[in-house]
């Protein structure tokens, strides 16, 4: 049961995002997506203690090394803000979720119909690879 939560949360956090979106920071490969948590299952939401609504998104960080055979996942410091159009800026708190050898930080936030934001996300991976990723995402409420 426990492998199959975590082939759903994987598939849940990466099939919503673009393809292929990660940033290389020396050898640190960071994968972000952020989607609607109403694309969770009842199940995962609950057993990760998330909220699941149209009116809230999730974005999920995850940090490999690159160095290392088959790319495992590692601990990190992630911090970051969100900022809309108007230039409101939002602080987003991440948790750690460990799953297994998969390490996620989560963080929830409100967004609005067709919002668009920039994402400025620091990565303190220590000797692996630290610093900043930047993205911009629209959102769209699901009701």
């Amino acid at each position: 049961m426990k492998k199959w939560i975590t082939i759903a949360m994987f598939a849940l956090f990466t099939l919503p995002s673009h393809a292929a979106q990660f940033k290389t920071i020396k050898n640190s490969e960071i994968h972000y997506s952020a989607f609607n948590s109403a694309m969770l299952t009842p199940e995962v939401a609950t057993q990760y203690k998330l909220k699941r609504n149209g009116y809230s998104a999730i974005l999920n960080i995850s940090v490999l090394d690159t160095s290392k055979l088959g790319k495992p996942a590692v601990n990190a410091k992630v911090t970051g803000s969100s900022k809309n159009l108007i230039g409101q800026t939002r602080q987003l708190n991440f948790r750690q979720v460990k799953e297994g050898d998969a390490i996620y930080y989560l963080a929830e936030f409100p967004i609005s119909n067709e919002e668009n934001l920039t994402f400025n996300i620091d990565i303190d991976a220590g000797n692996t690879g630290s610093g900043p990723i930047t993205f911009n995402q629209k959102f769209y409420v699901e009701e």
